[in-house]
């Protein structure tokens, strides 16, 4: 597996620059006001407007020019926008998926190639409207939310140790309800400068209830290591960073809340040189009163490493590889896969051994990013579902030389730790658990349409 993953970055790091190059002379001249801002409209302007966290704006042709040449640079590399799986690997069907087509980087690559001309005015889009608030996501879906709760606020100030804020917030509802989707931010765009990760546990008094089959040996209630493994009752409702910011649950899946629940807040705050105060939101959006979903799903945090953080060992000037393997208890459908690395972070691998011993890599990310947790979540047709006893193997690459731009000091050993300059290797990945029943249903199902020519699962 690991000479297959390795194949995919050299085939990756073969193809990239062609593509760059790569100019059909038939083509009309690219223009910004006629082929690329309708590609920045789509794909880069969430974030590259004003009034976003992001450097520089990407709507007008004068904000646009002055980095063209840097431009070209992010998407053959493809760091911009931020998707870093490799295209030639594993599931390539997301709900989500920004990245760039080969077409879009081809036509970025020619335009700044050209001189980066304006072309007619006339030919621009009409502009894209955005919520002047950044208003929540989600609204363009299901409306404004149900439920919005928020932590506690927090000032860090300009110069200081990294800090973990942990506020708890009540759930102010008077009968249960079943959640369809979230989305958590923090309330400014400043505050997006200082928040690492946010984390929303949920506790609530669910005696005798479900937990997650993962691992039924779970510690009791009320045990945030669990909770933060999905595995104590309701476990982590959400998890925030910088490139996740929503779960949409699929049609007929849930995650429950109960009445006299709370929240417990994890914010991971860093000093950036300027005093913020700032606090985390969460919105929540509920299925219709009385209308109750088949399956529960939770929020599982699977390790890249065998037990505990402490036997993540990263030697100083090295490129570190740890792996780790979780046994499916019950047949299961896997909605995402979100790996989560700091500074060391190279490459992460989500792979499932299925029982007669057949492998599948479901998903590689090849270029992981410290500065953007990226979520891939698996479109309806592509969700891998496994059945019970399939390990779930994650392998993880920590790159501590000094050809990683971002490692603070190759020198230093590295371990496990909550600090940005110590390491974690684990994937959230959101597991909906299913019976053997529906599982052969699904093998059914599946069959039938790979006769008819349409594969269920792509890999």
């Amino acid at each position: 597996m690991r000479d297959a993953v390795r194949i995919g970055i050299l085939s990756a790091s073969l193809m990239l620059p062609g593509l760059a190059t790569a100019a059909d002379t038939g083509n009309p001249p690219v223009t910004f006001a006629r082929d690329i801002a309708p590609i920045f409209q789509e794909k880069c302007q969430d974030c590259h407007r004003k009034g976003t966290a992001a450097p520089m704006a990407l709507v007008t042709y004068e904000e646009t020019r002055p980095w063209a040449k840097s431009i070209k640079q992010r998407v053959v590399t493809r760091n911009m926008p931020p998707w870093h799986l490799d295209k030639s690997v594993g599931i390539q069907h997301f709900q989500n998926d920004r990245s760039l087509t080969d077409a879009q980087i081809s036509a970025i690559t020619r335009w700044v190639d050209a001189g980066a001309p304006e072309g007619d005015p006339k030919d621009m889009p009409p502009p894209k409207q955005w919520p002047d608030d950044e208003g929540w996501q989600l609204a363009k879906l299901y409306g404004q939310p149900d439920l919005v709760l928020k932590s506690d606020a927090y000032t860090m100030p300009a110069h200081g140790q990294d800090t973990w804020f942990k506020p708890y917030t009540e759930v102010n509802i008077t009968e249960p309800r079943w959640v369809r989707a979230v989305e958590m931010r923090p309330s400014t765009p400043a505050g997006r400068k200082i928040m690492h990760h946010v984390l929303a546990y949920l506790f609530q008094d669910e005696a005798g209830g479900p937990t997650n089959p993962t691992n039924p040996n779970a510690p009791a209630r009320g045990d945030v290591a669990a909770a933060s493994s999905g595995m104590a009752n309701a476990g982590l409702l959400m998890e925030w960073a910088i490139g996740k910011s929503y779960d949409i649950y699929r049609p007929n899946t849930a995650k429950l809340l109960l009445p006299g629940s709370h929240i417990s807040w994890e914010l991971h705050l860093h000093a950036v040189g300027e005093e913020i105060r700032d606090h985390a939101e969460l919105a929540v959006y509920f299925y219709p009163k009385g209308e109750t979903p088949k399956y529960r799903t939770f929020l599982t945090l699977f390790n890249a490493y065998p037990g505990t953080g402490s036997q993540l060992d990263i030697p100083p000037n090295t490129v570190a590889e740890s792996q780790g393997f979780h046994v499916l208890r019950q047949a299961a459908r896997l909605e995402n896969f979100q790996p989560h690395m700091h500074l060391r972070g190279k490459a992460m691998a989500l792979e499932a051994i299925l029982p007669d011993g057949t492998r599948q890599m479901l998903s590689y990310v090849n270029n992981f990013n410290f500065n953007w947790m990226n979520n891939y979540i698996y479109a309806d047709d592509a969700a891998p579902v496994l059945p019970k006893g399939t390990l779930i193997h994650v392998t993880a690459w920590h790159d501590n030389t000094r050809a990683n731009p971002h490692n603070p000091d190759p020198d230093q050993w590295v371990g496990f730790g909550d600090r940005t300059v110590d390491e974690m290797a684990h994937a959230w990945v959101n597991v909906t658990y299913i019976s053997d029943a529906d599982y052969a249903e699904w093998v059914t199902e599946h069959r039938a349409k790979s006769t008819a020519g349409v594969a269920t699962v792509r890999q």
